[in-house]
């Protein structure tokens, strides 16, 4: 465990913890992966690593791009963002 956190360190990378039994900090990307693997994954057969890459990548610019949400008054996340930074 020291390796990987030091490895981390290097990289400048930072350990999100929480304490425990508390998950609070991780339910945002919970969300995200569950959407992503009930929109891109489950039921659907590969047949190569760049196939699933290139879905993962087409998900993603969707979810932040094209995907609109009615708490970010109907807006995707890319227009809210730089709605609340025109004002």
């Amino acid at each position: 465990m020291k390796a990987y956190s030091h490895r981390l360190k290097e990289e400048r990378i930072f350990q999100s913890m929480s304490r425990k039994g508390n998950c609070l900090d991780n339910s945002v990307m919970e969300n995200f992966f569950g959407l992503l693997k009930q929109e891109i994954y489950y039921g659907v057969v590969y047949y190569s690593y760049e196939e699933l890459k290139s879905k993962i990548e087409r998900f993603i610019k969707y979810y932040n791009e094209k995907r609109i949400k009615e708490k970010l008054r109907w807006m995707s996340p890319v227009q809210y963002r730089l709605h609340i930074l025109a004002t």
